[in-house]
């Protein structure tokens, strides 16, 4: 059974994989976490592009996977375009700002956007803001220095930067020009949702991408009749940095026991 492929700078792809297993419980996946190149999010588009290359074709070439999974918004808006030019025969699903569903469900009509500031500097979500325009009141809000915390377990940090960062997306309520939908932008946010919702009233609404994700995944893959057909789903887990951090970000975020199906510590060129 061919494998899925699912690739993010770090940990946050996790997210991402968690609702693409729920949605896909009989498909085979390989999670790659670039995790010694990371984070992409404060990186040029040049640097992410020939990384996200390099991973795509690492995959490609070792697991000859049947569709590939950007987890990572940073990695989609700067180089998902050219990985579907140059490997045309591969289906490849990518993440942007849940943008369309937030401003669908906001009452007030603003809207703060929680990403990294690749993902909000990029000339992509610059198009998808401005679609918007007409209809809703959009707040970047760069989260410098999340993901690294995230990736770091640094609880400290984490909570530190959930609460500057929650009191930069305000005011919120359901008042005239108050947030009333918080859209997060970067996969590695929604593992930290919890936190973020310690200082923001219990009716915000928390968006973010990996269901819908999720979904178009098993769209594209039944209109190509790649999807499984029965059987008994999997993970393997790779990175360019160190497993045994990858095991332990599974452990926790997954609640997966830290003896992964395949580990496969194979770093790849740089």
């Amino acid at each position: 059974m061919s494998l899925i492929g699912v690739f993010d700078s770090g940990v946050g792809g996790l997210s991402v994989l968690a609702a693409l297993r729920a949605e896909l419980p009989h498909e085979r996946f390989v999670y790659f976490a670039d995790t010694a190149y990371a984070p992409y999010g404060e990186r040029g588009d040049d640097y992410v592009i020939e990384r996200s290359r390099k991973v795509a074709e690492q995959l490609i070439q070792e697991h000859g996977i049947k569709a590939l999974v950007v987890a990572c918004n940073t990695a989609t808006t700067a180089a998902i375009h050219l990985l579907r030019a140059e490997h045309p025969s591969l289906p490849i699903v990518g993440l942007e700002p849940a943008l369309k569903p937030a401003v669908a469900t906001s009452r007030t009509g603003h809207i703060s956007v929680m990403a990294t500031r690749g993902t909000l500097s990029s000339a992509k979500y610059a198009a998808l803001r401005d679609s918007f325009s007409g209809s809703a009141t959009v707040r970047a809000v760069p989260c410098d220095g999340l993901v690294k915390a995230i990736e770091g377990f640094d609880t400290a940090g984490i909570e530190m930067l959930c609460a500057r960062y929650m009191a930069e997306a305000g005011p919120f309520g359901h008042a005239t020009g108050e947030v009333d939908t918080v859209v997060l932008g970067c996969t590695h946010y929604p593992l930290v949702k919890s936190q973020l919702q310690r200082h923001a009233p219990p009716a915000l609404r928390f968006i973010d991408t990996g269901a819908p994700v999720a979904q178009q995944t098993r769209r594209v893959l039944a209109s190509l009749g790649r999807l499984a057909d029965g059987g008994e789903g999997g993970l393997q887990l790779q990175g360019s940095g160190d497993l045994a951090v990858l095991e332990a970000a599974a452990a926790h975020w997954l609640q997966r026991p830290r003896q992964t199906d395949a580990a496969m510590p194979a770093p790849i060129p740089t």
